[in-house]
């Protein structure tokens, strides 16, 4: 009878990374780009509207968020692919059944996961604007740039510790090749 592997599926949080809030910010600095070239009233109000800190600006740049979480992380996460590699590997999720439920078990998961990063997105990249507006800070340190940050810090991290369980992993297997070395010799 062979053995139980236990591993993960590849499901986090906020599979969409720093795109989001990138795609939302370049797609509404476009009107505020088209206005400058247009010498029309009813683009100035739109301009006008959509300033940084404004609360339409606000709200949209939030749906938008939301939108391109969704967005990216369908077109960059197939869950039938997921759920098809899984039963070929022989695979399974506890309770579920391979092909088709386990694609929906997955395809809920990663909704239900993709909504709450999507939120968290969009209230990480508001805080700094509201930052800005009540306190009247002088730079600009967007939400953007914080998403960035962590993420490489929680990389650099993560990679710092694969690094040191590796290396204890060499220091073991090392101890283990001197040991059979020195008991072959005897």
């Amino acid at each position: 009878m062979g053995t139980v592997q236990n591993t993960h599926l590849p499901l986090r949080l906020n599979m969409a990374g720093v795109i989001p809030p990138i795609f939302a910010s370049t797609l509404l600095a476009f009107p505020a780009a088209l206005a400058d070239w247009v010498n029309a009233d009813w683009m100035r109000a739109v301009r006008d509207a959509l300033v940084v800190g404004n609360w339409r600006y606000v709200v949209i740049f939030c749906a938008l968020c939301i939108f391109f979480s969704f967005f990216y992380t369908a077109v960059m996460f197939n869950p039938t692919d997921v759920a098809e590699n899984l039963k070929k590997n022989g695979g399974s999720v506890p309770g579920i059944r391979p092909g088709t439920q386990t694609a929906e078990y997955i395809d809920r998961i990663l909704t239900r996961l993709t909504f709450a990063g999507a939120l968290y997105i969009a209230f990480v990249c508001i805080i700094p604007m509201y930052v800005q507006e009540q306190f009247k800070v002088s730079f600009y340190f967007g939400g953007t740039s914080l998403l960035i940050v962590v993420s490489v810090a929680l990389d650099t991290m993560q990679q710092i510790e694969s690094y040191l369980t590796n290396d204890k992993y060499e220091a073991l297997s090392e101890e283990k090749k001197v040991r059979i070395r020195e008991g072959e010799a005897i």
